[in-house]
């Protein structure tokens, strides 16, 4: 459980998580959907998912163009979900509906 609790706890991972939630992104397209995240942190927060099996990466042929990788939820990676919605439910009725999970962290 704690080891759990700590990669979730990292600043980000639930942001982009929920950003996958919504289908597969590109690395600008997720950096966008997460908002404030810097580009080296996006990167490393990708890796050590990637790492965990909670996310996968693809590449994508762009004709001639630089190669994009693509990032979607693996099936553990999908099972968050109802992780994020249990924290969402939590801190609306104990803390009330401006603490549910906010769309970028402070």
């Amino acid at each position: 459980m704690y080891r759990a609790i700590g990669v979730l706890q990292e600043k980000w991972v639930l942001h982009i998580v929920r950003a996958l939630l919504d289908g597969e992104k590109g690395f600008n397209e997720l950096a966008r959907a997460v908002g404030g995240c810097n580009s080296a942190t996006l990167t490393q927060r990708l890796e050590h998912l990637e790492s965990l099996s909670l996310i996968a990466k693809r590449t994508e042929d762009t004709q001639g163009k630089l190669a994009r990788s693509v990032y979607s939820l693996t099936p553990a990676g999908r099972e968050l979900q109802g992780v994020i919605n249990a924290i969402d439910t939590w801190a609306r009725e104990h803390l009330g509906e401006e603490h549910a999970t906010p769309a970028v962290p402070a």
